[in-house]
């Protein structure tokens, strides 16, 4: 994943503003729930109309500060709940006209550079990776699981070729002593030595452990479920993701409730299936050549959304069974 910053890295710098803003409209009011809430960069500029209300969400406890302050100046049309989004479906939004649901799966540069929470390479912090609520920490992956886990999840979550031999080094070493950030480092540079100078070669096994250790595959999947479903008509479902697996899942959520009759609901005298959501249009949207200079780190960000036809609650998706194989992976933390 990519943090929304800028090159000034005091500055925070919500990835597809302009765009999002176009595509949700907020000017016509509503309530918008901002599933990521992180800086609270976009409830901000939701907020600009006094005709709206938000509700964020952030399973990150530090976001708290931030909604504190947006809470004091809105007391009336912000809500703030440490949650994971993945729990969206326990707020209780019947009498709520939801015309909007929005996640930007991106880290945040204040987050990257928190030494606690250990998401980066590049900066001398534990290994712990946890963005909160969480029930294990990258250290305890790293030097707990068996060498067949490892595998997996740097092949399946990180996409990376040279799992096996940097997973055999990590068996190695770690009969020795403990690993952390600067050794497994040196681990996968060594291990990785002549490959690709584009890119850190930590990069991919990193990703992979953060969305292991915060079980995003699993959040992802369950948090666009419960959007989907309490969005009234005509709301829309924003997501910006920022790797590829990421966007593979989104994109196969989106295609498959837009093209498939997957809806059921009882009427008199049978049921009725039709087809409850479209795309916004097919193609991602991505940052513009102007953004792309201002905030380099967004170079990977793709935008899709979703837009409700019907004012129904459920729907019919083989989301769960399309990805059971991740989730599966995921669910290897069990062991620690």
């Amino acid at each position: 994943m990519e943090a929304t910053i800028v090159q000034d890295k005091t500055k925070h710098y919500p990835v597809l503003l302009k765009e999002i803003i176009s595509i949700i409209t907020p000017q016509y009011g509503g309530t918008f729930i901002d599933c990521t809430f992180g800086q609270g960069g976009y409830t901000r500029e939701i907020l600009k109309n006094k005709d709206n209300k938000v509700i964020g969400i952030d399973r990150d406890t530090e976001s708290l500060i931030i909604a504190k302050k947006i809470e004091k100046k809105f007391p009336d049309r912000f809500i703030f709940k440490n949650l994971n989004f993945s729990k969206l479906g326990n707020l209780k939004l019947k009498n709520e006209n939801v015309r909007g649901v929005l996640f930007d799966l991106g880290y945040s540069f204040t987050q990257i550079k928190d030494l606690k929470k250990g998401l980066s390479f590049n900066f001398r912090g534990s290994l712990d990776m946890r963005m909160g609520l969480n029930e294990f920490s990258a250290k305890e992956a790293i030097n707990k699981l068996d060498g067949k886990s490892l595998i997996k999840i740097f092949k399946f979550f990180g996409e990376e070729r040279d799992s096996k031999l940097i997973v055999k080094n990590i068996l190695k070493d770690r009969l020795l002593k403990e690993i952390d950030t600067p050794h497994l480092v040196k681990i996968i540079e060594k291990s990785k030595k002549g490959n690709n100078k584009k890119i850190h070669p930590a990069t991919k096994v990193f990703q992979a452990l953060r969305i292991f250790v915060n079980r995003e595959i699993s959040e992802l999947i369950y948090g666009m479920i419960h959007a989907a479903r309490v969005l009234k008509k005509d709301g829309l479902l924003v997501i910006v993701t920022f790797n590829s697996l990421e966007d593979k899942i989104v994109k196969y959520f989106f295609r498959s409730l837009s093209e498939h009759k997957s809806i059921s609901r009882y009427q008199p005298d049978k049921i009725h299936e039709e087809i409850l959501f479209k795309l916004h249009q097919k193609k991602p949207i991505v940052p513009s050549t102007l953004e792309l200079k201002e905030n380099p780190p967004s170079r990977s960000a793709k935008l899709r959304c979703l837009i409700k036809k019907e004012n129904i609650y459920d729907f019919k998706t083989d989301i769960l069974d399309k990805f059971k194989d991740l989730i599966e992976i995921e669910n290897l933390g069990h062991n620690l």
